[in-house]
């Protein structure tokens, strides 16, 4: 009886171990999709404050060397990192580990580009550049997910990072301290990690880097929030690194545009005019299906004024980009806009609305204004938008290929205002 009361308490802590250990195993697998984190968050919570750091080594560690998914590894070295974020990055016992899969990783991406390849491990070398530099709480707010498909500019390759001596410096005590070796000409040979034809880069690249990386970080941001203008002005300092290759995709554009349609524009504009005439087809697309709100509004208007040029993506030849958005956008937008106005009319009608967002006026809306409100796009937000093209010559009112639609349209809303000044000027140009 006494043998079998001492047992059964050490049986417990070993149930709980492989429970969380179990627990931990389902969260690396299932997380890629949330914030780091959140993640991160969630194996603080599985894991009691006195075991994270060995389960850390038993179960977290072993997955960043491993070849696992790049998910996997990108979501391992955050929680890693944030299991000390209170404290610098220079302190964390973890540190070491992440340095020697950072210059393995590294040195392996420079071997594959100098043979012409790339890397599939490329972003995992950008993450744990930014932790390695201080910066890991940048992180945060993105996915495993998205880091891992993020396109990284020229600058930001694994060839350009690099951590200066001061950083370096403990990483390379801690690894050294840690071998078996204990003969000091063999610890003082370079090893594989260390090679001797790393590039050097002057500060001011390393500045430039980290510039652009914090300019990639506020990009991705701008999806969920609206950025300041200080932050805006540095992202637009650096749209040349971020869209060569695009650091965003055709799906983060929308939800871009509607938080930020000002900075908005000279994304567009990068994006269309310096990509090959494949991926312009690609982004005009996403302006013909925009969801019909001020922000795209905005964004369209001061497109249709820009003369950045450009090459045509059916000829070929050189064009404007205000020429092609006119002619490859406009129409296309106008009538998906038509059909959300009269879609939401319809569901007023039902009861399925129970505010006048179809009737709605806002008076202040220009072309090429910098104002965005919160209100849907509306039957005469349409038509006094339309009535600027006119006024400014991009829309030919005696044309019946660009404004019959709009003329149907407006005579079907001339109970407003709007649409009954747009109609009569239409009406006048066609008799």
């Amino acid at each position: 009886m006494q043998t079998a009361t001492m047992r059964a308490p050490m049986l417990q802590p070993t149930m709980a171990t492989t429970d969380t250990r179990t627990s931990v195993g389902h969260l690396l697998q299932r997380a890629y999709t949330l914030p780091c984190s959140t993640a991160a968050q969630a194996f603080t919570q599985l894991v009691q404050p006195t075991s994270r750091f060995q389960l850390a080594l038993d179960a977290l560690l072993p997955v960043l060397d491993a070849r696992v998914e790049l998910e996997q590894r990108i979501l391992v070295s955050y929680i890693l990192f944030s299991l000390y974020t209170p404290h610098p990055i220079s302190i964390n016992p973890f540190k070491s580990a992440l340095y020697a899969t950072f210059v393995n990783e590294r040195d392996a991406a420079v071997r594959i580009a100098a043979g012409g390849g790339v890397s599939e491990n490329e972003q995992l070398v950008w993450v744990l550049w930014k932790i390695l530099k201080g910066d890991g709480n940048d992180l945060g707010p993105y996915s495993p997910n998205t880091l891992a498909r993020s396109a990284l500019p020229p600058k930001l390759r694994p060839s350009n990072l690099t951590l200066d001596e001061e950083t370096i410096a403990p990483a390379r005590s801690e690894l050294q301290d840690t071998s078996i070796l204990t003969d000091q000409t063999n610890t003082a040979t370079p090893t594989p990690s260390q090679p001797s034809h790393e590039p050097k880069v002057t500060a001011q690249e390393d500045d430039q880097n980290e510039k652009v990386s914090r300019a990639m970080a506020l990009l991705l941001a701008g999806r969920t929030r609206t950025l300041t203008l200080s932050e805006q002005r540095l992202v637009t300092s650096f749209i040349p690194e971020l869209v060569s290759p695009p650091v965003v995709t055709s799906v983060d554009l929308p939800p871009l545009i509607a938080h930020n349609a000002t900075l908005a524009h000279p994304l567009m504009a990068a994006l269309l005019s310096l990509c090959p005439p494949q991926g312009s087809a690609m982004y005009l697309d996403v302006l013909r299906r925009l969801p019909p709100t001020l922000p795209s509004l905005d964004l369209l208007g001061r497109l249709l004024r820009d003369t950045t040029p450009m090459t045509d993506v059916v000829t070929g030849g050189r064009t404007t980009l205000a020429d092609v958005v006119r002619s490859e956008v406009l129409g296309g937008f106008l009538h998906e806009a038509i059909e959300w106005v009269g879609n939401r009319e319809a569901e007023e009608k039902d009861g399925l609305i129970n505010d006048d967002r179809v009737a709605i006026s806002v008076q202040n809306v220009r072309v090429g204004s910098c104002q965005i409100l919160p209100s849907p796009l509306t039957s005469r937000q349409l038509c006094r938008f339309y009535h600027s093209l006119i006024k400014l010559a991009i829309v030919d009112p005696g044309s019946e290929a660009d404004s019959a639609e709009m003329m149907h349209f407006s005579l079907r809303f001339s109970r407003y205002e709007e649409a009954n000044s747009l109609y009569r000027v239409l009406a006048a140009g066609h008799f």
